[in-house]
């Protein structure tokens, strides 16, 4: 048998660091009301000119290559989940794919927003298992900072943005203990203005950003919080519990949680749904914030670089967003 497993991973976070202190001088919020809501403490910002969506990822693809030991030139495939492409289109995995040298790889774009980086690992897993492909990189990259409304009328989902990218190295292997065990994918399309950008679109009366231009509040990010969590509070417990059933196992047997970094209050009820103790949740918004489809890559590659992943671990990671989305994967490391 061909399965897939993780074989490098790595991280990439902008040096421009964004604290609820600085905020403050942004619009009326304060770093108590922050913190209680969301847990977020600080958050990263792209570097103009320096930073790009590609950019970012490719310095975190570097490191997943180089731990995965193997060369750019012995990827096959790309898969590339973002929500926050550096042009339209084409999207910045072929960007990415152009800086690392990568002739003639195929690129696949994936947008399901936070569920991202779930849904890219489900399909470089089935490629490999397929045996279409032996290498896969698996990136999440988003620079969101630029279309966030840093005014009174915005704050609400201003606070909780950040960016940044990570990425694994998916390899093709027989070792069935050491391996992706399974991934769970679900969407509910009813709730898909619940949180969404609108413009621009192309379904217009003219242009496809004429909207935009009369009125910019169509290209701002529109969010029904309490809907988004009493969903994401339903969704997480149940996709996890789809995973362990699929394999036979129980919430006793994970290892470390790696759930995206949405909110830690959605983590820690997560947690206590679980019944997990602290130690087995990988949570690391406080310093990064909401980084959409890179907050799981990021979040892993600092549990692993830090031990709290280790062989033979039982990792769970899941996710939940816009669309609405949300998945899981259990690996046995």
């Amino acid at each position: 048998m061909t399965y897939s497993r993780i074989a490098g991973i790595g991280h990439y976070v902008p040096e421009n660091i964004i604290n609820n202190q600085y905020l403050e001088t942004l619009m009326d919020t304060s770093d108590a009301w922050i913190t209680e809501r969301t847990g977020i403490k600080e958050r990263r910002y792209f570097t103009y000119g320096k930073d790009t969506n590609a950019s970012m990822a490719t310095e975190a693809a570097k490191i997943a290559i180089q731990r995965a030991n193997t060369t750019a030139q012995e990827i096959d495939f790309i898969v590339y989940a973002t929500i926050t492409p550096d042009y339209y289109f084409p999207g910045p995995g072929f960007i990415m794919q152009r800086e690392l040298g990568m002739a003639n790889v195929g690129v696949l774009d994936i947008r399901d927003q936070c569920s991202g980086f779930v849904y890219a690992l489900s399909v470089a897993d089935q490629f490999i298992r397929s045996g279409m492909y032996k290498n896969i990189l698996v990136i999440g990259s988003e620079i969101q900072s630029t279309f966030l409304n840093q005014s009174n009328e915005g704050r609400g989902v201003a606070v909780i943005f950040g960016d940044g990218a990570g990425a694994v190295v998916v390899q093709a292997t027989e070792d069935e203990n050491h391996r992706i065990l399974s991934t769970h994918l679900h969407a509910d399309g009813k709730y898909a203005e619940d949180l969404y950008v609108k413009d621009p679109g192309s379904s217009r009366k003219k242009r496809f950003y004429d909207d935009l231009l009369n009125d910019k509040s169509t290209g701002e990010v529109i969010m029904n919080g309490n809907a988004v969590f009493k969903h994401a509070i339903v969704r997480f417990p149940e996709v996890i519990k789809e995973a362990l059933d699929k394999n036979g196992l129980a919430p006793t047997d994970i290892d470390l949680l790696v759930p995206h970094q949405a909110n830690l209050r959605i983590s820690e009820y997560v947690r206590q749904q679980m019944g997990l103790p602290e130690e087995k949740v990988m949570n690391n918004i406080q310093k990064y914030g909401n980084t959409t489809a890179a907050s799981i890559p990021i979040a892993l590659c600092e549990a692993w670089e830090t031990g709290r992943v280790k062989d033979g671990d039982l990792v769970c990671l899941a996710a939940f967003g816009s669309g609405f989305t949300w998945g899981s994967a259990l690996i046995r490391w």
